[in-house]
Formats: C-alpha cells, structure tokens, sequence
C-alpha cells in the first residue's frame, strides 16, 4: 500500500435551503475524524451550494478538459486534486438532487480510478433510491463506487434537526472511511498512468512520472536491491546507496530532478539528474534485479540526457571503479572513464553544440531546485 497521504472531499449534495444535508455532513466528519488522522487522510469539507456552479455552460464537452469559466476551473481544480469522495445526499423522486448530477457532469478525467463512498438520508427509502442513481453515473466517469454504505432514515435517526447518538451507524460511517482509503490506494497506480501521457515506454503497461519526496520509501527500496551488486563487486558496503536513511532519500528527493518508471504501483527504475555549473549530472541510475537486460537502464539513461539544461557542457556520472559491467554500458552509450580514485571511477560525455543527446521525447520534470 502506498504510504502518500489520501484526501478526501466530502461532498454535501443537496442545496436546498434548510436541507438536512449539513448537518448530517458534519455528523460524518465529526465521527471519522479521528480514524481519519489515524490514517493520515484529509477531509475536505465541500457544499455543493457554495460552488455556484449553474447549470452546465462549457462549450466543449467536459472530456476535452478545455475549461473557459473561473468557476469550472475552480471546481476541476479541487477534484483533481483528491484522491476519493464521500457523497452526502438526499433522494429527490427516486433519484440524486440535480445539483449533484450537475457537479459530476461538468468534469472527465477528473473524476476518473477514484473511489466514491455514499452517505444518504431520506424517508421511506433512507436515500437508497438516490444511491442507485448516482452508481450509475458515477461508473460512466470511472469513479469506483464503495460497497459500504451509511443510509439514515430520518424519522428514525433524527431529533429535533440533530442525529440522535448511535454506536452502530458510527461504526458504519468509518467502515465507509476505511473501505474508501483502501480502495484510493488500490487505485492510485490506475490515476498515475492515465496522468502520465502517452509516450514510448520499455515496457508494456509500464508509465513514467517524476519521484517527489513521498515516493522515498520506494527508492529506498529500489535503492537496497539494486546496489548490492555493486557492493559485490567492489568488495564494500560504504555506498551512499545501501547508507541512506529514509529521511536523507526524502532530502535528495527534493532537491534533485528524480524520474520513475512505474507498473501497477510498483517502482521499476529511477534515475535522477541536476546541474552543477555547466555539467548536467546523472545518478541513481537503478532497475530492480527481475527486469536487468530488457533496455529499462538504457531507456532511463536516455531519458535523463535528453533532460539537459541549455548550456551545459558535458553529462557527468560515476560507478564504482570495478564495476566492470556499468562501465561497459556507459562506454557503449558514448561516455569515457575520465578518472578514477581507485574506489570510484568518473564518465563524462559531451552534449552536442546543438544540446541534443540521445533520442529526443517528452521527459517528466519537477523544479526543486551515480551511477551513486
């Protein structure tokens, strides 16, 4: 399960005035906050009313995802910035409140490989026939619909415009939480990859996307497994790869621009790359051991020479001096051993005068601010 924290809007749907929708949205934030800070989820409280959205009014359809008004693009910022929803809602004539309908259809991709729990009140049906509908377009935009529910019937659960205290649908409620955290996980790989584009990949169903600090637990690993083949070979383990803290790959993170190759969650390879004066500097040139000698080292290295800086003179990376194996690598993708100490051995290769090396394509880059 990945460790990156999980927001959450929960949306209350119904904009009727003295609608019961706000008060049974702060009865469910009120009891899964604290399982919420358990898990290190953020819940963002949203009122549908409040978004003033009208009537859907883009000239393109919202699969384009060319927004022309403020409040569209307020609304598709806030949607594609969560990881998961929790629906607050009424039953209006065996269906969702026409606000609710209007709020899914003014977006696309936004929506899409993110659970969607549901929390509904109402009278004969406790809301359940509102649920039902809104399944069914939910589905349509790729949303994953939680098989948990919470459905209050008010005459049985409310009091004087409150909700009457019940252990029971407590529990319920956060079993929606804790349904919904797993499945975000779950899904996150599935959001990643639409999100990545479409470039050329090593592998099939693989994606490439930038490392940003909340992915150190994954270089760490990546980074254990990978350099012991080195350590071998050089008959040391005092490799800033096999040294690093948790804390120190977070730092580095952070401050170098990190590239990850990616397949269903899992991290395949990295590489990541910075400039110093007129050098472009790669490290961290790793693939995990079952993948070696399919071209994922070779795709990564490229990709990290064709993210030069303009005006840098020549690429810089290092390996250790009996790595015989690197070094026959980067020789044969153009690098010369310029020097070594005895323990490290350092490879240099000009950039062409027009900055072009290697193969030219689209490369994820994160402004933040090997191969060890």
């Amino acid at each position: 399960m990945s460790t990156k924290p999980v927001r959450v809007l929960v949306l209350v749907c119904s904009t009727r005035p003295g609608a019961l929708g706000p008060v049974v949205g702060q009865w469910l934030i009120d009891t899964i906050a604290p399982r919420a800070a358990e898990q290190g989820v953020e819940l963002v409280p949203v009122s549908l009313g409040d978004l003033d959205l009208p009537f859907l009014d883009e000239e393109d359809v919202p699969a384009a995802g060319v927004y022309r008004h403020e409040h569209t693009k307020r609304w598709s910022a806030m949607v594609d910035a969560a990881d998961g929803f929790i629906a607050v809602t009424s039953e209006y004539n065996y269906g969702m409140p026409a606000a609710f309908k209007n709020a899914l259809d003014y977006l696309g991709r936004e929506w899409a490989w993110k659970p969607m729990g549901f929390v509904s009140y109402g009278n004969t049906s406790a809301g359940t026939r509102s649920v039902q509908h809104a399944k069914q377009v939910v589905t349509t935009l790729r949303l994953v619909p939680l098989g948990a529910t919470v459905a209050l019937r008010i005459a049985d659960t409310v009091d004087s415009g409150r909700l009457r205290p019940d252990a029971g649908r407590g529990q319920a409620a956060i079993g929606v939480l804790d349904e919904l955290v797993r499945l975000a996980h779950a899904l996150r790989p599935m959001r990643e990859r639409t999100r990545s584009g479409s470039e050329a990949v090593p592998l099939p169903g693989s994606y490439v996307r930038a490392l940003t600090p909340d992915d150190a637990p994954e270089a760490l690993v990546l980074q254990r497994c990978c350099w012991v083949e080195e350590a071998l070979a050089n008959d040391t383990l005092a490799l800033s790869a096999l040294e690093e803290s948790l804390e120190q790959v977070r730092a580095w993170l952070a401050t170098w621009q990190a590239t990850g190759l990616w397949r269903d969650g899992r991290l395949l390879g990295m590489v990541r790359t910075r400039r110093v004066d007129d050098d472009w500097h790669v490290g961290r040139l790793g693939v995990v051991p079952d993948l070696r000698g399919q071209g994922v080292g070779r795709w990564l290295l490229r990709e990290a020479e064709a993210a030069v800086d303009a005006g840098c003179r020549r690429i810089v990376l290092s390996t250790g001096a009996r790595s015989r194996h690197n070094i026959r690598l980067y020789h044969a993708q153009g690098y010369r051993t310029e020097s070594s100490d005895g323990a490290t051995a350092f490879l240099t290769k000009p950039v062409p005068a027009d900055g072009g090396v290697g193969v030219p394509r689209r490369v994820v880059r994160r402004r933040a601010a090997g191969c060890r």
